[in-house]
């Protein structure tokens, strides 16, 4: 019998010290990974949550799906680099001690979007920043060098600073018979029988293999 991948080893690919899947290695209570979903660097990859999550003070959190590619550098910007923007100065003087931090409330209750959230099968190129409060939809392709400031939907493509929508890999009728097949979800025995249809098949034939059909 075919055996699936195994999801809880750090290093997947032998030899390859570069790629490591981050639900074994991140260790953050505020990070959230699924099964699958790995991170390429050439230098050390196993420091992705100090070098790829940044200013991570809480309580957002990051949530990556399952199924996620994502190249180096590829970097989330969390709400903790928020800085005041009402007054003159943008500078934080609470965090730099001494009595300035006795006014450590004007830094209190900055203005967050919530938890940085990308779905199921998504695909980072190299460099791309994700900014805080961002949700990324299932399919999504994220172009190397993006700077990713709003919301990004269910299959779609974008590209540039700030990223804008490219197009999107489906339509819309097959972008909701993708969702509601959601391969990603299926047993990993059964993900096994079928990685041809899910790497080139049609959307008629995914449908055709999934487990409920």
């Amino acid at each position: 019998m075919p055996v699936p991948a195994d999801p809880t080893i750090l290093h997947p690919m032998p030899g390859q010290p570069r790629v490591v899947l981050l639900r074994p290695l991140v260790k953050s209570p505020l990070i959230e990974v699924g099964e699958y979903s790995y991170y390429d660097d050439p230098d050390d990859p196993t420091a992705f949550e100090t070098r790829n999550v940044l200013y991570h003070y809480g309580p957002e959190k990051l949530v990556i799906g399952k199924f996620c590619a994502l190249g180096t550098g590829v970097r989330f910007l969390m709400n903790g680099a928020n800085h005041r923007m009402d007054g003159p100065s943008t500078f934080p003087f609470p965090t730099m001690g001494g009595s300035w931090s006795d006014h450590f409330d004007l830094l209190t209750g900055l203005p967050s979007r919530g938890d940085t959230v990308v779905g199921n099968d998504v695909w980072f190129g190299h460099g791309a920043t994700v900014l805080p409060g961002v949700r990324i939809g299932h399919g999504a392709i994220i172009g190397s060098g993006s700077v990713v400031t709003g919301d990004v939907p269910d299959y779609g493509i974008v590209g540039g600073n700030p990223a804008r929508l490219l197009r999107l890999r489906y339509d819309a009728e097959d972008v909701a018979r993708l969702l509601a097949v959601a391969w990603w979800d299926w047993p990993a025995t059964h993900i096994t029988d079928h990685i041809r249809t899910i790497m080139s098949g049609t959307v008629a034939a995914l449908e055709a293999a999934s487990p409920h059909a």
